[in-house]
């Protein structure tokens, strides 16, 4: 599978050799999506604390009589039913979202995303993006050249050196990272998705 080089212009340069596994693959929602969920959920933190009906501070005295008043029976103010009650479920803070996915789905999910990626056109491969100085002006006029300024960025890039973090870091709409960062979530996120020449080859050791 060949897929296009751009070159600073944003035009297509060249063909660059990609392999098929990675980028031709059919696309497949049901695996993408569980894939998006399970990195979703397993980046989720306990952070909630309930109270259960021993843990909140209420009388243990009985409310009211036991017959006579019309009412139905209660032991104490703390139980679930009342206002203020405590919960018959109570979130705690070492709850666990976490969902399982094998190294096999994990590359064939990713494989299918960067497959459609390729086929709507939102996925495209440069040379390299290596700056001389650590400017963000200087990296958004290089976008800008290639028309992706006005878009959400995500580039995968084989080496990210100093230039390219500290240039990159303040523009919000884009994100740098290297192949073992690049996430499901981030894929399916950017509207536009550049691959540096030399990123090809660690994709295809990663997920073919």
């Amino acid at each position: 599978m060949q897929l296009e080089l751009l070159n600073e212009q944003g035009q297509a340069a060249s063909k660059v050799e990609a392999p098929e596994t990675v980028f031709g693959r059919e696309f497949n929602e049901d695996l993408v999506h569980q894939l998006v969920t399970a990195y979703r959920a397993n980046a989720r933190q306990g952070t909630r604390a309930q109270k259960d009906r021993e843990q909140v501070r209420h009388t243990t005295a009985k409310p009211f009589k036991q017959k006579g008043t019309g009412r139905a029976r209660a032991g104490m103010s703390s139980s679930p039913l009342w206002r203020g009650g405590g919960r018959i479920f109570p979130n705690l803070p070492e709850e666990n979202f976490a969902q399982k996915i094998n190294k096999k789905m994990y590359r064939a999910g990713m494989a299918s995303i960067l497959s459609q990626l390729a086929r709507e056109g939102r996925l495209a491969v440069v040379e390299s993006l290596k700056l001389d100085t650590p400017k963000t002006k200087v990296l958004a006029d290089k976008f800008k050249a290639m028309n992706v300024a006005s878009t959400s960025v995500l580039v995968i890039a084989d080496e990210i050196d100093e230039n390219l973090y500290l240039a990159s870091r303040n523009l919000k709409n884009v994100f740098v990272v290297e192949p073992r960062y690049a996430d499901p979530v981030s894929l399916v996120h950017y509207k536009k998705v550049l691959v540096t020449k030399g990123a090809i080859d660690k994709l295809k050791e990663m997920f073919a």
